[in-house]
């Protein structure tokens, strides 16, 4: 197979179903189906190129508008990393062979934590009674991330009316060297203030407390972020396999954010999902050779203000794209849709499901194929590598040969 460009989109949240072992370890996450459910809520919806890609085939039915498609290319994958997380399914994408982070609120550290701070000289204050969150310098909060697993991931969050981005980064740093949880991240925006951001506190279970992010407006303007990550060795992953090969690799949106990718070209700090395929479809029509990565993220955001109306308007958007994107493809390229894990926004509850997720294969000429329901979503990251004729990563088995 001679080599052109590989393409994976990433819907971040767009799963297809729990998992089975969702009754023993997310017990909340039982019936959970993003795809189905917002179907349910926009009974309307059709995705006509996500449909000719095989997506009720991967679900496996038809449901609403939209049918099995015989000629699609198609699979689904299990999430073999802990929980359901962004950060982590990005990893294991990326041919990382998940590891098992500290679970614990953020009271688990927050002495310490506060400890540390003082001692290089913040000003730092516990906001709370029974439960508390940090107050750094009048404008840096630090507390549980309630978006995602909670337990998992503390966010450090600022306005930017008051310190920098640099600045704040500084702070989220020291916090990643105390904790061993997962994720660490650190961001902000120009829009959201000290009030905004006090005013979006929030508690859950009794146990955890910290900032709801999209109350908080850090979204809406100047947003800028960086996701400090737990037990990950970019050496074993496909940007830099592929980047010391001298191959091109471009990550666009959330992905960006998360994943190492110091030989390439990243594409950060970006939501909008417009912005995010404008610049994709750029960056196709300059490359010849090369691996592109990208992140649709409104989708999650949507799940998480459980607004399943919200959610398909991004997946039809999403959709138009995808179409643009295949026009622009030939004999040699990939190009596949898939997902990180799931976000039931009728669950009940504003955190990820685990869920299994999609995967949706475009080659030209190549019909009626279904490469199984896959153990890891590093199988991607392994077919990436096997494409390219490189090493493979750490963890995943390539389905390439069955594109052939």
């Amino acid at each position: 197979m001679e080599q052109g460009r590989f393409i994976v989109i990433v819907l971040d949240s767009y799963g297809i179903g729990y998992m089975e072992d969702v009754s023993e370890v997310r017990p909340a996450d039982l019936g959970a189906n993003t795809c189905k459910h917002i179907i349910d809520s926009i009974p309307e919806l059709k995705l006509e190129n996500l449909e000719k890609l095989g997506l009720m085939n991967a679900l496996g039915e038809n449901y609403g508008k939209m049918k099995i498609n015989p000629k699609a290319v198609f699979g689904k994958s299990e999430l073999m990393h802990y929980g359901g997380d962004t950060f982590l399914g990005h990893q294991e994408i990326m041919g990382t062979y998940p590891v098992k982070p500290l679970t614990a609120p953020f009271s688990y550290y927050i002495d310490t934590v506060y400890e540390a701070l003082v001692k290089e000289d913040y000003k730092v204050e516990k906001i709370g009674e029974k439960l508390q969150y940090l107050w750094v310098n009048d404008c840096v909060a630090i507390g549980d991330n309630l978006e995602t697993d909670l337990g998992q991931v503390y966010n450090v969050t600022a306005t930017f009316q008051n310190i920098s981005f640099e600045e704040e980064l500084k702070i989220g740093q020291i916090v990643r060297k105390i904790v061993e949880t997962e994720r660490v991240i650190v961001f902000g925006g120009t829009e959201a203030t000290v009030e905004s951001i006090k005013a979006a506190k929030e508690e859950k279970k009794g146990k955890y407390i910290g900032i709801n992010a999209p109350k908080s407006k850090v979204y809406e303007k100047g947003y800028m972020v960086r996701h400090l990550g737990y037990g990950i060795n970019p050496e074993t992953q496909v940007p830099t396999i592929l980047g010391k090969e001298n191959i091109p690799v471009i990550l666009v949106g959330k992905v960006a954010d998360i994943v190492f990718n110091e030989q390439g070209k990243n594409f950060m700090n970006l939501v909008d999902t417009d912005e995010i395929f404008s610049i994709t479809l750029s960056e196709i029509d300059k490359l010849k050779k090369g691996f592109i990565c990208v992140n649709i993220q409104e989708t999650d955001l949507a799940g998480h203000a459980e607004n399943p109306r919200k959610y398909a308007e991004v997946l039809k958007i999403s959709d138009e794209y995808i179409g643009k994107i295949i026009e622009k493809l030939n004999e040699n390229d990939i190009l596949i849709i898939t997902a990180d894990h799931g976000n039931d926004p009728t669950i009940g509850h504003s955190q990820h499901t685990r869920e299994n997720v999609p995967i949706l294969i475009y080659k030209k000429g190549l019909e009626n194929v279904n490469i199984g329901h896959r153990k890891t979503m590093s199988d991607i990251g392994a077919t990436v590598a096997e494409y390219f004729k490189t090493e493979n990563p750490e963890n995943g088995k390539s389905f390439l040969n069955i594109l052939k």
